[in-house]
């Protein structure tokens, strides 16, 4: 009889004796006395092994997903999102919010990821798209006259996948509140996630008020809006030192005068580092597609000198003003990267994180939460060089909106906002914009048409201009929530029928191709690229 068998087993319940008890296991001290068994279910020879947590391949698990899902960490990883998501949603009507339900065929939206569309029989040539959140619904609802919404919402993104985004469909906590202002959804959605996070991990928060810190200080003290704040390093900004005439690193002069930045990162007490932990960052930095990470280590003898491969290019003075600048001390050693701002971002944001990592500066035993605050409303496109939305179309902008200056529309910030832990975004929000000539103005800067407007957001426009109340909202994810608090990497680990990295179900063969019947009947005709 194979393991995994399904037996019916009838007999008497005794005491183990004493040296066969288990105290692993929460029937470790009975036994059963079999008198008789029947066979309910027979297993054929397993495909993979059920018994341990060990590392097997992808494509099996997802393949047998129902055998996987019996091995002890995945199960207890699904129990606890269940867990989670029974938590919230008690919370959440402690809160005072009530729970309603959005559809999920509706219009395709022209900003955000691509839809997932659906034909539909009854209006040949047209077609629903899936949601890609209740954005436009949950805004209706308040202009309805309900204050205060919630659903455990599922969502829908023909996305790329990675370890911290499923590739089609997702689940979030979507919420949205009527006659608030920014600082009311933070408190609700603050208290709501120290209260889960307290209850179902025992690591500490290391704030217990989430800190504030602007979208353009972020991009210059972390390199990215998604910092890890459980990391101390500080990204600073020394572009101005490379003007003086006592700093002859050439290389990075030049770089200066035609327009890029030199931004650092200080580490403390590294003068006892060998030099491969030094060699070893700049040759990470150059796998990183960067040009490298210059580097030295700030001494004192008779007088304060640079010690590493660029110190000779750098005065004494000129130490001293970088040591001003950044904080830095006697015995700490500073990483320069040179380069134009976006790329310069990105390539200390990664530093940042691999330093701290080198160092074992990281405690993974905090979840560290903030909000970033104070979005640009528009930003530049690289490509086409035109003005477009940087975060959510629907959101207010901050400021008198009776003398906001439209004539510098990349000045303009808006009230948006993300929450952030350890690193990773679990979500974006915004107070709404309820005004619909407010609206226009600012798609008209995005390069949207009256007409254009009215016919794609008709139900959203149409309903603002029935008396709207203020409002916003937020959505955290409830995949990310849990993949945090089951603490692990990927999140097709808490996620119960995942897809792989190619949005296929392997497990239901999903997607597949449907009959010419099925197509007929829709008016659709294939015509596939070779």
């Amino acid at each position: 009889m194979q393991l995994e068998t399904v037996v019916k087993i009838e007999g008497k319940v005794v005491n183990r004796s004493s040296d066969t008890i288990n105290k692993e296991i929460e029937t470790g001290e009975i036994e059963v006395l079999i008198e008789n068994f029947r066979i309910l279910g027979i297993c054929k020879e397993l495909p993979m092994p059920v018994f341990t947590d060990q590392e097997y391949a992808e494509d099996i698990r997802l393949k047998y997903r129902f055998l996987d899902l019996r091995r002890k960490k995945i199960h207890e990883n699904i129990i606890l999102r269940s867990k989670v998501i029974s938590f919230i949603r008690n919370e959440m009507n402690n809160l005072g919010f009530l729970e309603f339900q959005t559809p999920i065929l509706t219009s395709s939206s022209p900003e955000g990821a691509r839809d997932f569309l659906v034909p539909s029989r009854l209006n040949l040539g047209k077609f629903y798209a899936l949601p890609q959140a209740p954005q436009q619904f949950k805004q209706l609802i308040m202009v309805s006259g309900f204050d205060k919404y919630f659903q455990i919402a599922p969502c829908f993104r023909d996305e790329d996948a990675r370890s911290d985004r499923s590739p089609g469909e997702f689940y979030q906590l979507d919420l949205e509140m009527s006659f608030v202002e920014q600082e009311d959804v933070f408190n609700v959605v603050e208290t709501l996630l120290k209260k889960t996070f307290q209850k179902f991990s025992k690591k500490k928060l290391t704030f217990t008020k989430f800190p504030k810190i602007s979208y353009a200080d972020a991009l210059m003290k972390y390199g990215t809006d998604k910092p890890d704040l459980r990391n101390p390093l500080i990204i600073n900004d020394i572009t101005e030192i490379f003007s003086r005439d006592d700093v002859t690193f050439d290389i990075f002069n030049k770089l200066v005068k035609s327009g890029s930045k030199v931004r650092c990162i200080v580490t403390k007490n590294t003068k006892e580092k060998s030099r491969s932990f030094f060699d070893g960052v700049d040759k990470w930095a150059k796998e990183q597609g960067a040009s490298g990470m210059a580097y030295f280590t700030i001494e004192k003898s008779d007088e304060i000198t640079a010690k590493g491969p660029v110190g000779k290019f750098f005065s004494k003075l000129s130490i001293e003003e970088i040591m001003k600048k950044t904080g830095a001390e006697i015995g700490d050693s500073i990483f320069f990267a040179c380069n134009k701002e976006r790329e310069l971002e990105r390539i200390t944001s990664l530093a940042r994180d691999k330093i701290a990592r080198d160092l074992g500066l990281i405690d993974e035993d905090t979840f560290a939460f903030c909000w970033i605050v104070d979005y640009p409303m528009f930003e530049k496109d690289e490509n086409t060089k035109k003005i477009k939305f940087s975060h959510n179309p629907f959101s207010m902008p901050q400021g008198d909106i009776d003398n906001i200056d439209f004539e510098k529309p990349l000045e303009i910030l808006a009230y948006q906002y993300d929450i952030v832990c350890n690193g990773i975004e679990l979500s974006s929000g915004a107070i709404r914009n309820h005004i619909p000539n407010l609206m226009y103005k600012l798609f008209s800067i995005a390069g949207y048409k009256k007409q254009e407007v009215d016919k794609k957001f008709s139900g959203m426009i149409n309903a603002l201009s029935y008396g709207a109340p203020p409002h916003g909202g937020i959505a955290p994810g409830i995949d990310r929530i849990v993949m945090l608090l089951a603490n692990e990497k990927n999140i097709r680990e808490v996620t119960m029928f995942p897809m792989n990295q190619n949005a296929q179900d392997l497990m239901m063969n999903a997607p597949s191709e449907v009959s010419d019947d099925q197509l007929k009947e829709l008016s659709i005709a294939l015509k596939l690229k070779k």
